[in-house]
């Protein structure tokens, strides 16, 4: 499959940007007599010299391109092996080969550069007009272990991209409304701080219990240290998470009857459990991204069935109804002229608070209910980012010890 041009000389840049490659090429040149060496970036239609030593006169610069017909690369990259040629002449297979003819090289040697992922980037090799000896394993072997470095350093330089890009998007969802940012920022501040220090009290209160020879104290605070580290890790889990939760995934019909549907499968054992009684009005289809329509659904129902009313029964709720254009027009920072439907979700549970009423849908933010676990206090966190990628909104209405509701608002199709 033929790849655009950018993509092909970005890699040629990306070579060009490890430090080494330079001094791979003359240690090859001078360990081996070989008067020309190369990478070479190589598809299934193109091949483009990288990165060069020309010590004969060859003539190929970096990002000139060859004919691939004209080289060997093809069957390089279909067999995956080095080709070593000695002496062209008295090779019983490449001395009818048309290669060695066009440019006028006896002896040969290249080795394919795979990546991690299997992916075949492209071949280093050596040419030279006369005959070598390069059979021998000193030589392959180094051509091996600078092939192997080569593609470390361009994985890594991938892996580098991938994460400025990851942090670059992280930064644009977290600045994307002042309400986010403010958050990351105590979450830096705050939430991601208490761990750390109690990983750093108990490291030190642990080599003190070593050094005075206390095993029972050792093992106990060991595993506070591992207690404190799963904490952490789920912390950076669920932030990583949530940071995931983008408008860039496809929009599709979804029939939000049939995602409560499932929704209140997965959390039916949790429902029989506490004999809740679910009731729910008929829901409209939108346009949305389904998966995560699905974990509005989920973290919207789970945070009711746990807090749902002890007295008999528990009951939750589930009413809809569309909008007026003026209802939702006042609540919108730009009028769009879309028609919305408005979706309850109902508990007689404790209720909430009226100073909490925001806070609930930070990141983080939680009861305080004891220990901690994947996924607390980010819940109501990722509904209203889900809801603010699909142009909705979201806020909690309460009667302290009556029970909460969540109203959701999201437009409806044209």
């Amino acid at each position: 499959m033929a790849q655009p041009d950018d993509f092909l000389f970005a890699d040629v840049e990306k070579v060009n940007q490890i430090p080494i490659v330079r001094t791979v090429l003359e240690v090859i040149c001078r360990s081996t007599g070989m008067g020309f060496a190369a990478v070479a970036r190589v598809t299934e239609d193109r091949w483009i010299a990288c990165s060069v030593q020309d010590e004969i006169g060859f003539g190929l610069k970096p990002g000139a391109e060859l004919e691939i017909g004209t080289t060997i690369c093809n069957e390089i990259r279909d067999s995956g092996e080095a080709v070593v040629i000695d002496h062209v002449d008295e090779n019983a297979f490449y001395s009818g080969h048309p290669t060695p003819r066009i440019y006028g090289f006896k002896s040969y040697i290249s080795l394919p550069i795979l990546l991690k992922s299997g992916e075949f980037f492209g071949t280093l090799f050596a040419i030279d007009p006369k005959p070598n000896q390069l059979q021998n394993p000193r030589v392959i072997g180094m051509f091996h272990l600078f092939a192997e470095l080569l593609a470390f350093h361009l994985d890594s330089l991938s892996l580098m991209e991938r994460t400025r890009t990851a942090m670059h998007d992280l930064a644009d969802q977290l600045l994307a409304s002042d309400d986010e940012n403010r958050q990351y920022r105590h979450i830096s501040s705050h939430n991601l701080q208490e761990p750390l220090r109690k990983l750093r009290a108990f490291s030190d209160m642990l080599v003190n219990a070593t050094d005075r020879y206390e095993a029972e104290k050792a093992k106990e605070l060991a595993v506070k240290i591992r207690s404190s580290a799963q904490q952490f890790s789920m912390m950076i889990k669920d932030l990583s998470d949530f940071s995931g939760l983008s408008n860039s995934n496809a929009f599709t019909d979804v029939h939000l009857d049939h995602v409560l549907a499932d929704v209140t499968t997965q959390l039916m054992s949790q429902i029989e459990r506490r004999n809740i009684i679910v009731e729910t009005d008929r829901l409209p289809s939108i346009v949305a991204i389904p998966e995560q329509m699905e974990q509005l659904f989920f973290q919207l129902l789970d945070n009711a069935v746990k807090f749902a009313g002890h007295e008999n029964p528990p009951r939750i709720r589930i009413t809809s109804r569309e909008l007026e254009l003026h209802e939702i027009d006042d609540l919108l920072p730009e009028p769009l002229q879309m028609a919305y439907v408005e979706i309850r979700v109902e508990d007689n549970g404790v209720g909430i608070a009226d100073s909490q009423l925001e806070k609930v849908f930070d990141i983080f933010a939680r009861l305080p209910t004891g220990s901690f676990k994947q996924g607390e206090g980010v819940g109501l966190a990722y509904c209203r980012k889900i809801v603010r990628n699909h142009k909705g909104i979201i806020k909690a209405e309460v009667n302290p010890g009556k029970g909460t509701t969540f109203v959701i608002m999201l437009p409806l199709p044209y």
